[in-house]
């Protein structure tokens, strides 16, 4: 008699928001797509690897609701189960925070790669908010992601800091340093466009972006108000209503997912006066 084996469900995908300079809007984005890929019905937890300054809880709208984190598990203090906060918006979306008090050494290879390996069991997807920059925080973030999200804004010195940060997933992670793996599949999210700047030449167009980082555009986030408004009241900005930041969001997550949308230049900044008189005569 023969018995046919049971087809095991595929693991969840590790997916790292990154980028080489701070202020950028990673955590912004990591809690934008995160809540996206949650409302599309994907179980998704998104957790924050930016040790001693802990900010993806605020962002999310669960500070007060922390009693322990990612350092915590990764100790043995505390159980997986026990860390990670569910959204009160979502039911598929969890969130893992981190440790304000202690450093960045307090995460360790070992220690990442058991918690992930158990998250990978039960959830579709793993978001990992990355600090900024490419010290050991950054490179535990990245190192065993099957996807990163490279976030930079359309100016020189964010561009030339993300073709350094791509130049690390493409040597320095665990599917760099296993022979036979596919590469980390990186695409860039180009945050803070401003059209009128752009097309006043203060901010690099994303055709430029593009050929300097040589990697797929994920899509394009507007300048917005949304995202301060949202940020100060702790909810990812695909939550607070409609905008064009928002949408751009979701149509970023969409493309994550496999799905061929058009990408759209949104805008979010009013037209000046001057310009509202000449459309007028018009």
């Amino acid at each position: 008699m023969t018995t046919q084996l049971e087809e095991k469900p595929p693991l969840g995908r590790v997916i790292v928001i990154t980028s080489g300079k701070g202020g950028v809007g990673k955590t912004t984005s990591a809690a934008a797509i995160s809540a996206g890929l949650a409302q599309r019905g994907f179980k998704t937890v998104v957790i924050d690897f930016d040790v001693g300054l802990r900010n993806l809880d605020m962002t999310m709208g669960c500070e007060r609701r922390v009693v322990f984190d990612f350092i915590n598990v990764i100790q043995g203090e505390a159980r997986l189960k026990q860390a990670l906060i569910r959204d009160k918006r979502l039911p598929n979306l969890f969130i893992l925070p981190t440790s304000q008090t202690r450093d960045k050494e307090a995460l360790t290879k070992e220690g990442v790669e058991t918690v992930l390996n158990e998250l990978k069991q039960e959830f579709d997807y793993i978001v990992c908010d990355s600090p900024a920059g490419i010290e050991r925080g950054a490179q535990m973030a990245m190192h065993f992601a099957d996807e990163a999200i490279v976030v930079t804004n359309p100016e020189v010195s964010s561009v030339r800091d993300s073709d350094r940060v791509l130049g690390l997933l493409s040597s320095q992670t665990k599917r760099a340093e296993t022979e036979g793996a596919e590469p980390v599949k990186a695409q860039v999210l180009v945050t803070r466009h401003d059209r009128a700047r752009t097309e006043s030449g203060e901010m690099m167009n994303i055709e430029d972006v593009l050929e300097i980082l040589a990697v797929p555009l994920l899509g394009i986030v507007p300048e917005s108000q949304a995202v301060l408004r949202a940020s100060n009241v702790g909810t990812p900005v695909v939550l607070d209503g409609p905008s064009n930041a928002a949408t751009a969001y979701e149509d970023a997550v969409a493309r994550l997912t496999g799905e061929a949308v058009e990408m759209r230049v949104l805008s979010d900044r009013r037209p000046s006066l001057f310009q509202r008189l000449l459309g007028r005569i018009a």
